[in-house]
């Protein structure tokens, strides 16, 4: 059954692996995936621990439903203290690996130490091997597991594995498996590096038993019939999400040259139909591929149409490295998105946060804060597509003063460049924004600067908000499967209601982390997808669990309040520029220059979103501080942690 799949620890120090069961008194209070991740995290990380030391364990999972009868049940979970941050890290990426580690018997791997040389590890039908992986040091992502099938002699072989960028220690690298499943944020392929750890190869022939088959297959046709009858999915499955940034840039919700604009203009060369045209044209006109159990194929395969790294093929690019390589660095060029696009997946790196950090400097040299001499010689102005992608490369590799200081993150970076070179860094928690702009939508803003992770548009992010949805309908979607009567608004500009839209699509969110389903099978962009009321049968079905939809909310709502306890445990403070709930102070004192008329002139207002953080930290059961009421741990079952039941 999906219940028995275990639970392993394993020390890289001693070599040392111990392998026991989940108890159900466990999974009824966290279910699986993010939410126990983050149990496993507050009770076996010391405080304080250096992240990239020994102590701190690097957690990998797979939820509840993956690789049961559910839809699109492919995500990988990946923890750890985030050696970006110095808070929660957190990051989720879709493919195959989590539905081959339930079948190799696993859904959970802690893992602790310090390898003394490059080691891999191979997780197969119950056990656990620690191979060397001397061989595989340098190699970039793809090679790396290629060169583990070779290995193995196994081509169904699915690693999750780091690439020169994580090796380098560059505290924003992230964890790949396959060509471009990233775990991209907080710096999670950093920890890996810091461990020794190139990869986790995994292979699987272990039946799961499913709890009532017939059921499971009926009410999961259910599923695939609202999944791919939504517009939003059927839009995805055509263009993938490069539509998002079409339909965003063109209202003026893209932050550009940084911060100083909301809208790249001429960017014909970079719209989603574009990016479309070369992956037909590249690869034919079935060039749109999935994960595992997905209807909705929203990744485009292409190959590079032009320049220096023409022919190569890679997959995407997402909406976030249409941001990262043309948004905002100012770049319009199709070959550029897809080339940095390549560069990363290859590297192992963070498309949102190298792009950013990038932009970020692109600013501070045109202001004259960064020097040439700083930069090597290198003309970083706003626009130089040569310049965005060579930077690319020194980051990865800490070539250069410049590259190495940026490959640190933002606010380390900020303290070595010194002057006022912070005021420019668009950040929440140390973690570099997304593309996005906010100041026109305060909802959104609100979901940034409250996220566990630091500024994220996958945690909390009422993103139909933008949809003006009739009150009566947002009044359904947000009364369920809680009660709440407080004021709704159909604008996006408002300030009402606000905090209670971001307060459930964080539980939401946590929900579908622990359940191990992707974000575009829920009310994330489409009103008639799956939430808390579909949950219960498709969770009883596969796994003979039985659970209210208001059962799943609570253990939604203590997984987000264990991440909380977390970070508060490693120094978060509501105010605090660096480890805080707020936002840069461009958010409030400069106002969206071009855009639609809802956007032109619009900045987040001061007293108003101070008020939604004291909305949001009422409906958490926060204090003012944002610490958690006694009575709120309570509630949640919290006021024994740690308990190190597992």
């Amino acid at each position: 059954m999906a219940l028995n799949r275990k639970i392993a620890y394993i020390d890289l120090t001693s070599g040392k692996i111990e392998i026991k069961s989940i108890p159900l008194e466990v999974r009824r209070k966290f279910i699986g995936g993010r939410g126990l991740d983050a149990y496993l995290l507050y009770n076996h990380a010391k405080k304080g621990c250096d992240p990239l030391g020994p102590d701190n364990p690097l957690i990998i999972s797979g939820g509840i439903l993956t690789a049961t009868l559910a839809s699109a049940t492919a995500r990988t979970h990946i923890m750890a203290k985030s050696p970006l941050t110095g808070l929660l890290g957190s990051s989720n990426m879709g493919g195959f690996f989590a539905p081959e580690l339930a079948w190799a018997g696993f859904h959970h791997l802690v893992i602790r130490g310090q390898a003394e040389k490059p080691v891999y590890l191979f997780v197969h039908d119950g056990e656990i091997e620690i191979r060397d992986a001397q061989d595989l040091w340098g190699q970039t992502t793809t090679e790396t597991q290629w060169s583990i099938r070779e290995e193995l002699a196994d081509e169904e072989v699915k690693s999750l594995v780091i690439g020169p960028a994580g090796e380098n220690l560059v505290r924003f690298a992230n964890v790949m498996t396959g060509i471009k499943n990233s775990g991209g944020r907080t710096g999670m392929g950093c920890v890996l590096g810091s461990k020794n750890l190139k990869a986790v190869a995994v292979r699987g022939s272990q039946d799961i038993q499913i709890a009532h088959p017939v059921e499971a297959l009926e009410y999961n046709k259910r599923f695939i019939d609202q999944i791919t009858s939504s517009k939003v999915n059927q839009t995805q499955g055509a263009l993938g999400t490069p539509f998002i940034w079409g339909a965003t840039n063109s209202w003026g919700g893209i932050r550009t040259r940084n911060f100083q604009y909301n809208q790249l203009e001429y960017a014909d060369d970079v719209e989603p139909e574009r990016i479309d045209e070369i992956a037909e044209e590249t690869i034919g006109p079935y060039h749109m591929t999935g994960c595992f159990a997905c209807q909705v194929h929203c990744r485009a395969q292409y190959k590079i149409p032009s320049g220096p790294y023409a022919g190569k093929y890679d997959e995407g690019p997402e909406y976030t490295s249409q941001g990262a390589f043309a948004g905002e660095p100012d770049c319009k060029s199709a070959e550029t998105v897809l080339t940095g696009n390549h560069l990363v997946n290859q590297y192992g790196v963070d498309n949102l946060e190298i792009g950013s950090i990038i932009s970020w400097a692109m600013e501070l040299y045109e202001l004259g804060i960064l020097t040439r001499e700083q930069t090597d010689g290198l003309d970083l102005r706003f626009g130089n597509d040569q310049a965005l992608l060579e930077m690319v490369h020194r980051i990865c590799t800490r070539k250069g003063w410049l590259g190495d200081t940026l490959a640190d993150g933002g606010v380390p970076a900020s303290e070595k460049i010194g002057k006022n070179s912070f005021d420019y860094l668009i950040q929440v928690k140390g973690m570099s924004n997304l593309h996005s702009d906010e100041r026109a939508t305060p909802a959104l803003a609100l979901n940034i600067a409250t996220s566990s992770r630091g500024s994220d548009h996958l945690r909390s992010r009422p993103a139909i908000d933008l949809y003006h949805l009739p009150e009566k309908v947002l009044r359904k979607i947000y009364s369920s499967p809680v009660a709440y009567d407080g004021p709704l608004s159909s604008e996006h500009t408002s300030y009402q209601g606000k905090a209670w839209q971001v307060f459930w699509q964080e539980n939401c969110y946590m929900a579908v982390d622990c359940l191990g389903i992707c974000k575009y099978h829920t009310l994330f962009l489409g009103t008639t997808l799956p939430n808390f009321e579909d949950w219960p049968k498709v969770i009883y079905y596969n796994t003979g669990l039985e659970f209210t939809p208001r059962e799943i909310w609570d253990v939604a709502e203590r997984g987000n309040m264990i991440e909380r306890l977390f970070n508060l445990r490693e120094g978060l403070t509501r105010d605090d520029l660096k480890k805080g709930d707020t936002l840069n102070h461009r958010y409030f004192d400069e106002p969206c220059r071009r855009g639609a008329p809802d956007v032109v002139g619009r900045k987040i207002d001061r007293d108003k979103f101070t008020k939604m953080i004291d909305e949001f930290y009422q409906h958490k059961g926060l204090d003012p501080k944002g610490d958690p009421k006694p009575e709120t741990l309570l509630r949640l079952g919290l006021e024994n942690e740690p308990s190190h039941l597992v």
